[in-house]
């Protein structure tokens, strides 16, 4: 009996749905974050009499045939890249990505990751970094005694420093983006980095066709629904408490072969 087995993988897969939903469910409230989706596709399956062979009887081709499926598997876990709701902060250092795109930051080894979380910082030295310290790039360095910092929805960064009324333009945040979004690999903090599947990052400035804009003073919120993943999570538990109830059956049922005499 074999369903003992194909409940089984049934339970795994199950499991890693309800993985997904409770990361989903954790970062509800995490600026930037993604919604992600386990997806699933069935195994292989033992043919016991094949399509289209000719029947003993009457010589006729059999219409259908007899295949038993031995369950199912996690083909991948996709991120859902839709627009995250934007959230007004008033902070002038709050960035918010309206449209496509990702912002390019450096990292401590050298390379590049990417991120939609805008909640950027002045360091001690003046550049415009992530929550974690990471600069921004390109690199924007913020001159001291700055009163007010201007930042364009074409990502122009301008700084009024001290009385002078007129601006200095400090550079142009610019925008990565990927022809494949979800094959970008998460490293948590927020941050993202290229892999095969994603391709190489092409930057482009705000505002270009096909690219967002940049909104100043504003967060992009996660885009989890809270209610969807409630209804999602509640079909998981059904789920996997009727493959639970599967492996029940079939111990029952052996048992009842068994004591057969």
């Amino acid at each position: 009996m074999k369903a003992l087995g194909i409940a089984a993988t049934g339970m795994l897969a199950q499991q890693t749905n309800v993985d997904v939903i409770s990361n989903n469910i954790a970062n509800a409230n995490t600026t930037g974050f993604k919604a992600r989706r386990a997806a699933f596709q069935d195994l292989i399956y033992e043919n016991r009499q094949r399509e289209g062979t000719l029947t003993a009887e009457a010589g006729s081709a059999r219409p259908t045939g007899v295949d038993v499926g031995l369950g199912v598997r996690t083909a991948g876990v996709v991120r859902l890249n839709t627009q995250g709701g934007l959230a007004q902060t008033e902070n002038q250092t709050d960035i918010a990505i309206d449209g496509r795109g990702y912002f390019t930051v450096l990292m401590p080894d050298g390379g590049q990751a990417y991120t939609r979380d805008g909640a950027f910082q002045i360091s001690a030295e003046g550049q415009l970094v992530t929550l974690q310290g990471y600069e921004v790039d390109p690199g924007i360095v913020v001159p001291e005694n700055t009163v007010q910092l201007d930042i364009a929805e074409d990502g122009t960064v301008s700084a009024f420093v001290e009385n002078d009324p007129q601006p200095v333009e400090l550079g142009r945040l610019t925008l990565a983006t990927f022809v494949n979004d979800s094959g970008l690999r998460a490293l948590g903090s927020n941050l993202l980095e290229a892999t095969v599947a994603s391709g190489d990052a092409q930057a482009a400035n705000p505002g270009d066709p096909g690219i967002g804009v940049v909104r100043q003073g504003y967060l992009e919120n996660s885009n989890v629904n809270i209610i969807q993943q409630i209804t999602d999570l509640i079909s998981a538990q059904r789920a996997y408490e009727m493959n639970s109830k599967t492996i029940e059956t079939a111990d029952q049922m052996m048992s009842t072969a068994n004591q057969i005499k």
